[in-house]
């Protein structure tokens, strides 16, 4: 019992110290933390107490199996074309759901469906099912549909991707802790703590950031631009901000470069005319082919398309080398940072739209705050003098035992950045309330061995040596519901299973470790032959 070594008394105090010193910034306004400690992690508070904004976003199944198709179209193209013997294909319709195209050699059915059926990838997840569905109609043209399987694999993998693109975009706003998870098989969920202005967020995470670059088809007359009939080979978009003509643009439907191939983008200014812009870096294969296609193309006018609409539409004065662009529009500063972030973060491979939307105001979260504060404090009186009456000294150390505790409580949470909620302050009010539990039954246990007419040393060894196994029992039971509701939980749930397990391993270490250290030097220093408690 009094085998406690120096070192282990050092490094229980250095401990705590650490942590206590952790919880400060947290605790302390802004102004009166020391300089030392100006860096150091702090809490994060919940949308709840914070106030902030929460979306609902819902994908636009519709979009994505319209992407899909197109996508395919481009892969069959180059397919037919890159294999030898070369496979003549007649113009591809993607009509009603479906892809479908025409063999200029009847011949050659069985050679093109052996390339296709290396792009139509393997089984859909676990079903065995193909993606897609190959038939072959009139001994010559192909129709290609895409399976159930396959289109509810491509809905969960571009909801994951969604999830974690819109996680970047809103990482890249500087905000702290945003809660993105994905729920049912097509919506998302963002709350955004500490912003008051969801219009920002909505426009942001609104943007598909679908990026292409296309050669002008300026054979189109401004006859087919207003009535939408675009000529064989080419797709005709919108181009709202066209200084010569309709609103509309006749484009090369072969895209030369596409965001994909983008490393970076940043807001700066037009040296010229000092305008707000979106200036681009381009990886290495594609400021080559962006190298290429300006050489091959000079004199000639592309299209910059941003979400399938013109933003700009410049003639190439000359190659544009150094991987190395720049768009310009009618943007702001606002605008053209939002741009950047959306293109920097990657483009959404589905369409998001906002289907509910909420602002939390912060004088909701500081009346829950305040609420938090004054049923810790009450609940940690009323312990402080409960245990101090009922058992003196030992009660006592109990007490400074929960002083601490509360503070280390904070300081891991600090540590481990977390984000504290108004199911989390429950779960810290609980805390503090049992936190005193392993004391209890110590004491109680050590009263026990004192009215069996042991020593003071014997009774107080015994005491922990005894109750120790029954503290353990109860908070391993404790702990596996926290765990269980932090697996399976999800928001305020989780918020509550942290702060609780927090709590249940750090009241276990103040309540049973410090408290028989303290005990122990006071037993040494004064060897006392009867105790109070």
């Amino acid at each position: 019992m009094l085998d406690f070594p120096r070192w282990k008394v050092w490094s229980i105090w250095a401990l705590l110290a650490v942590l206590c010193a952790l919880a400060i910034p947290s605790v302390v306004p802004e102004r009166y933390t020391p300089t030392w400690l100006a860096r150091a992690p702090k809490i994060n508070l919940g949308l709840d107490l914070a106030g902030g904004s929460y979306l609902m976003l819902e994908a636009d199944v519709n979009d994505l199996a319209g992407t899909r198709i197109e996508t395919m179209r481009d892969q069959v193209q180059t397919e037919m074309r890159r294999g030898n013997p070369r496979i003549g294909i007649g113009d591809i319709s993607t009509r009603d759901g479906q892809l479908s195209f025409l063999l200029r050699d009847p011949s050659q059915v069985d050679a093109a469906r052996e390339r296709l059926l290396t792009i139509m990838g393997g089984g859909a997840g676990m079903t065995g099912q193909r993606e897609w569905d190959i038939q072959v109609v009139d001994s010559s043209r192909f129709v290609l549909k895409p399976t159930q399987a396959g289109m509810m694999q491509a809905i969960d993998t571009a909801m994951n991707d969604a999830t974690e693109v819109v996680r970047r975009r809103i990482d890249a706003l500087g905000t702290r802790e945003p809660t993105i998870i994905r729920q049912g098989s097509n919506r998302i969920v963002v709350q955004v703590p500490g912003l008051q202005n969801p219009q920002e967020l909505k426009d942001l995470l609104g943007k598909t950031a679908k990026l292409e670059f296309k050669l002008v088809d300026e054979s189109a007359t401004p006859q087919q631009l207003v009535q939408r009939q675009a000529p064989i080979g080419s797709v005709i978009l919108p181009y709202p901000s066209n200084p010569i003509g309709p609103p509309m643009i006749a484009l090369k439907r072969q895209t030369i470069l596409s965001g994909d191939q983008i490393v970076d983008a940043t807001q700066t200014f037009d040296p010229q005319t000092n305008a707000p812009q979106v200036a681009l870096t381009f990886n290495g294969p594609g400021g080559t082919r962006f190298a290429r296609v300006t050489q091959e193309n000079t004199g000639k006018q592309f299209a910059i398309i941003l979400d399938n609409s013109v933003i700009s539409a410049p003639n190439i004065n000359e190659p544009i080398l150094g991987g190395r662009a720049s768009i310009s529009g009618n943007f702001t500063v606002d605008s053209a940072n939002q741009l950047a972030i959306a293109l920097r973060s990657g483009k959404l491979p589905i369409a998001l739209k906002v289907i509910e939307e909420s602002t939390v105001g912060p004088e909701l979260g500081a009346d829950s705050i305040r609420a938090g504060v004054l049923a810790s404090a009450v609940a940690v009186a009323l312990v402080v003098a409960f245990m101090l009456v009922t058992y003196g000294r030992f009660g006592f150390y109990a007490n400074l035992a929960v002083v601490i505790n509360v503070f280390v409580i904070l300081g891991v949470l600090a540590l481990l950045n977390g984000t504290l909620t108004l199911p989390g302050i429950a779960g810290f009010v609980l805390t503090i309330g049992t936190a005193v539990d392993a004391n209890v039954l110590i004491n109680e246990r050590i009263r026990e061995e004192r009215h069996r007419g042991r020593s003071v040393v014997q009774a107080v060894e015994l005491g922990y040596k005894e109750a120790s196994r029954t503290i353990f029992e109860a908070n391993v039971t404790h702990a596996i519901s926290g765990v269980i509701m932090l697996v399976l939980g999800s928001g305020p749930v989780k918020g509550f299973a942290v702060v609780l397990l927090i709590g249940i391993c750090t009241s276990v270490f103040t309540a049973v470790t410090f408290t028989r250290m303290l005990v122990v030097q006071w037993i040494r220093r004064n060897k006392p032959k009867t105790i109070n408690i």
